[in-house]
């Protein structure tokens, strides 16, 4: 039975304060490998005769069939019926950071993103590719004037993939259990005072002070509806409370055996059929998707397999065999190996991945020893460092498909601009400021770099080159990621270190002098608060810049590039998403040789559901 639509409660008065978003807890979680090895392995493609083809297709056809009859793992069974999708259709898929369980309340990284949000769990709002928000689980909102008040109309006739209804209920109680308990995606609902539910389509998320992220961050785990009845009853079983019935179901019929570590419930068009850790998952097209018709999405693949291949080789390699029909990441100086292939192409997507050169601006890093304790604290030696480096030629060496980037906002992100050309490479002024701060090529300024070796030893080279041109001697120091956790992200015992910041909207690092950057100025913060109180996106945007600038002109660190994911695929594939691809990850508009594409192109999940968004007149 449905729980009765009540009145959300309010968090004590003294609930925390605003802090980073989720890099903190993408960092704890693992950390992203980017370096990949060359290789020249091809397919050893056979010709078959016409008849032969004609009765290993039947097989596979009749294989199929019965392979699609199974009960799908997730406590349903009919998922072989999904409208739309090819019973005998089926792609694999090639990535390479793997979730290390799948429970998305509970656990931090972007894997679980990337595999869940969209395909087998929804959110209120859906993330476009162009990371601008539209419909989701609610098909329409309103926002009062003074940004205190959302109010949410949901899409009639919506179901989880068991069969309950998916109604207010199931999302006031997603959003308060997030709270109250503090679970992943809580951050991203700051100032929150309530949620209620005044029937069994509206929803009303009251705040006690404006947040303008707060739309954005509801299409992603913050918005995440759950079965209220199936993890309900779970939690009551794992904390051993009676009333289950004799089939291991809840007296009310919850899916006590509910385990969220190792299955996955949602509403999405996607069921999870298999799943193996660090290794694979299986996503099954669902039968009778609620979206079809309130959101014009259907699955057009029946199964997908997406394999985890942490041997970045073993990735190409599958690839190449055809193995898998789609790989992401491939790197840019590997693309040689497939460019000449008829049967692939590739391309680069956007993201907002930042690789941040972060200056310990707490300490000022150097040495007591020799007496260069606190020098990074001068704002001529950050200046000095950031003209040094020739980001143009770091670019280069990893294939040219990075984007250069001289602030802490990526294109993507509210309050993006340009700020490259506040530090262009310029050696001579590099040694002049150095030359002021009392250094040179002949008396040195001994610095260290710490960094994790799951990033390129190359990168770490370069600058050390680099910055020796200008009179910085640049101990490299590339150390396992635990390493770096403890020493750097904790301890702070550091003076340089780099690292890939790849969450969207986490300009909030820079307004907190607690991270680990130490970075504390006032004007910023000011500004940052500003922006999250603003009750326009474009009074936030301005704010955002100019507190960017800010940073960027003071030097707080240097952003050696944006990285870009560079996705190769099968020519047959198409729609498969090219963008964030790493975060988000939308997997219904694939289609697969002679299956047709719900929207033109590759990308052409993000193009539909933005003419969704315009069609049932969503409001930013």
């Amino acid at each position: 039975m449905k729980k009765g639509y009540s009145g959300g409660s309010a968090l004590p008065a003294d609930k925390r304060a605003q802090l980073t978003r989720g890099t903190d807890d993408a960092l704890n979680a693992q950390a992203r490998a980017r370096r990949w090895t060359r290789t020249d392995r091809r397919i050893v493609q056979n010709v078959w005769w016409p008849m032969v083809s004609i009765v290993v297709a039947l097989a596979l056809l009749i294989s199929a069939v019965v392979v699609a009859y199974a009960r799908t793992g997730d406590g349903s069974s009919g998922v072989s019926g999904a409208s739309g999708a090819g019973a005998n259709s089926h792609i694999s898929i090639g990535l390479q950071l793997a979730p290390t369980n799948l429970d998305i309340r509970q656990t931090s990284g972007t894997a679980l993103d990337q595999l869940l949000i969209g395909n087998v769990y929804e959110a209120l709002l859906t993330r476009n590719e162009d990371n601008t928000v539209s419909p989701g689980l609610a098909q329409s909102w309103e926002v009062s004037a003074d940004r205190l008040t959302y109010t949410f109309h949901l899409n009639a006739g919506m179901t989880f993939s068991n069969g309950d209804t998916l109604d207010a209920s199931d999302v006031v109680w997603s959003i308060r259990s997030m709270m109250e308990g503090q679970l992943q995606g809580s951050k991203g609902v700051e100032n929150f005072a309530s949620v209620s539910a005044p029937d069994a389509r509206t929803v009303v998320l009251k705040l006690s002070k404006p947040y303008s992220e707060l739309l954005w961050n509801l299409s992603g785990r913050s918005g995440l509806v759950f079965d209220e009845q199936a993890l309900s009853g779970a939690d009551a079983d794992a904390s051993g409370a009676d009333g289950s019935g004799a089939d291991g179901s809840g007296s009310d019929g919850s899916d006590s055996a509910y385990d969220a570590k190792t299955q996955a419930l949602g509403s999405g068009p996607y069921v999870l059929s298999a799943y193996e850790p660090g290794v694979s998952a299986t996503l099954t097209a669902r039968a009778n998707y609620w979206g079809e018709q309130a959101l014009n999405r259907r699955a057009h693949i029946h199964t997908i397999t997406v394999r985890y291949f942490a041997d970045p080789q073993a990735g190409l390699n599958a690839f190449t065999s055809g193995d898998v029909q789609v790989l992401a990441p491939i790197s840019g100086t590997l693309t040689g190996v497939i460019q000449n292939d008829a049967r692939f192409t590739y391309k680069t997507g956007e993201g907002t991945d930042k690789y941040v050169l972060a200056f310990n601006n707490a300490t000022g890093g150097g040495s007591e020893a020799d007496g260069t304790a606190g020098v990074l604290k001068d704002k001529r030696v950050r200046q000095a460092i950031r003209y040094a480096i020739d980001h143009k030629a770091i670019i280069a060496s990893r294939g040219g498909t990075d984007a250069p980037l001289g602030g802490p906002i990526p294109s993507l992100d509210p309050g993006y601009e340009d700020l490259t050309g506040l530090y262009p490479t310029d050696v001579n002024k590099a040694r002049t400021l150095l030359a002021e701060a009392g250094y040179s090529t002949s008396h040195p300024l001994r610095l260290r770099l710490m960094y994790a070796n799951t990033y390129p030893a190359e990168i770490g080279q370069q600058l050390r080159s680099q910055l020796a041109r200008v009179g910085i001697d640049l101990n490299v120091q590339r150390v396992e990621f635990a390493t770096w956790l403890s020493t750097v992200y904790k301890q702070r015992d550091f003076d340089i270190s780099m690292v890939d910041h790849n969450e969207s909207h986490d300009f909030a690092q820079w307004a907190n002098p607690e991270y680990y950057y130490g970075y504390d100025n006032a004007d910023v913060q000011k500004l940052y608060a500003q922006a999250m109180e603003a009750v326009t996106d474009s009074e936030r945007d301005s704010l955002l810049a100019r507190a960017a600038c800010l940073i960027s002109e003071d030097a707080a660190a240097d952003w050696i590039m944006n990285y870009r994911v560079v996705t190769a695929w099968d020519k047959r594939v198409q729609g498969f998403p090219l963008t964030m691809n790493q975060v988000n990850m939308p997997l219904w508009n694939v289609t697969f040789g002679t299956e047709s594409a719900g929207a033109a192109g590759v990308a052409g999940a993000g193009a539909a559901s933005a003419a969704g968004f315009a069609a049932q007149g969503g409001a930013r």
